[in-house]
């Protein structure tokens, strides 16, 4: 527990030092939202499924936050350690790859936390956010969507063997899912054979729960997402652990 607390407080104060690392994480989303807040405004639609713009972009726009701390961030940090040699030094020490990883997990959980607490502040004093969900579930469904996100970034990172290769296959990966998953653009704007098809991805499904939730759904309406999205973590957690390695 001691050897965890330390790695994730140096990882914590690595991200401090460097802020603009941390930019597609809060303030992109940010920005997403004050532009088209400002062009579509809040009022009630029923196209909205009775809420407004805002009220509908903000769950997306938090699925958005997790997409990018895990396949772009979390997935080029773990290469470039290892590119860099860190993790070949990590090695020698009796820290264990499970502790190592379970420290990035909090430092991305943490900064999307703070992405998503901006988004909703932001949203409510400028666009009169509106949130039925229990804060109880929506926090639920953040965490469980999160580790499904992050688990996918460690595989990607502990597989990949160079930073370059690492940014290009999670921007090949990322790109295709938030545009196609309701995470950027909503879903419901995309042909019938194209929103078939997008439940092939694992960010569908955590759009498709941050938005039950957030409007007040039951967790039975979403039975289906969850399974996926535990299914996505068993998985991927699985792989990441077998293929991780220092050097």
């Amino acid at each position: 527990m001691r050897a965890l607390w330390k790695v994730t407080w140096l990882e914590t104060k690595l991200v401090l030092r460097e802020p603009l690392a941390s930019f597609f994480t809060i303030v992109f989303p940010l920005l997403l939202l004050l532009v088209f807040g400002g062009i579509f405004g809040n009022a009630q639609s029923e196209r909205h499924g009775g809420g407004g713009f805002v009220d509908h972009a903000v769950p997306a726009y938090i699925a958005l936050i997790l997409a990018t701390s895990g396949l772009l961030t979390l997935n080029m940090n773990l290469v470039a350690y290892r590119e860099s040699g860190v993790l070949r030094r990590l090695a020698v020490t009796p820290m264990r790859p499970v502790v190592f990883m379970a420290a990035q997990l909090a430092v991305m959980l943490a900064m999307s936390a703070l992405g998503m607490a901006l988004l909703v502040v932001v949203g409510w004093l400028l666009f009169g956010l509106r949130c039925t969900g229990s804060p109880t579930a929506i926090a639920a469904a953040f965490v469980l969507s999160a580790l499904s996100l992050f688990s996918l970034g460690c595989v990607l990172g502990s597989v990949l063997p160079t930073v370059r290769t690492a940014q290009a296959v999670g921007m090949a990966c990322f790109y295709p899912m938030i545009f196609l998953s309701g995470a950027a653009i909503p879903r419901g704007l995309l042909p019938p054979s194209v929103q078939r098809a997008a439940l092939a991805l694992p960010l569908t499904h955590v759009v498709t729960l941050l938005d039950g939730v957030w409007k007040g759904d039951a967790w039975a309406a979403h039975f289906g997402e969850t399974v996926i999205i535990v299914a996505v973590i068993a998985g991927a957690a699985a792989i990441a652990m077998r293929s991780f390695r220092w050097e």
